[in-house]
């Protein structure tokens, strides 16, 4: 019989500090449904502050989510959106004051903000056969951290 192993890491003794994560992703879309997303045309609404808001919520809930993440103190996060012509890029800064950092939390926010817009262009994005074969979602990663002693 194998023995599983499953904890949560010990922080018990660290020192809290300061720490930021950025994380970025891509949805990329047909220009069609870029151009609906830029004039507010999209049947369920403001696709970007939508998203947005979800991913504010998926970085709060990321403990919640991620079974051996630590719920910490978020202290700020910030969501922007590249528009292009054919994709959408989102990029997720988190920070907080803390025992461990917050590269989880940028990347659980980044990820729900792409898969809201999927979600809000979905009726776009179908083929005639009810498919999907341009949508893709990808580039998911995380693009700066930070570790500052307080």
């Amino acid at each position: 019989m194998m023995s599983v192993n499953v904890r949560m890491v010990d922080i018990t003794g660290k020192a809290e500090s300061e720490r930021l994560a950025v994380a970025e992703g891509k949805i990329r879309l047909r220009r069609e449904t870029i151009e609906k997303i830029r004039r507010g045309e999209v049947p369920k609404g403001d696709v970007l502050a939508v998203a947005k808001t979800a991913a504010i919520m998926a970085v709060k809930k990321t403990w919640e989510i991620i079974p051996l993440c630590h719920p910490i103190p978020i202290t700020f996060v910030d969501v922007n959106f590249d528009v292009m012509e054919e994709e959408l890029r989102v990029r997720v800064e988190v920070k907080t004051t803390a025992k461990t950092g917050v590269e989880m939390e940028a990347l659980t926010g980044a990820s729900v903000a792409l898969l809201t817009v999927w979600d809000m262009v979905k009726s776009l994005e179908k083929d005639q056969e009810g498919q999907y074969p341009y949508t893709e979602i990808n580039s998911i990663r995380v693009v700066e951290k930070v570790k500052r002693q307080l």
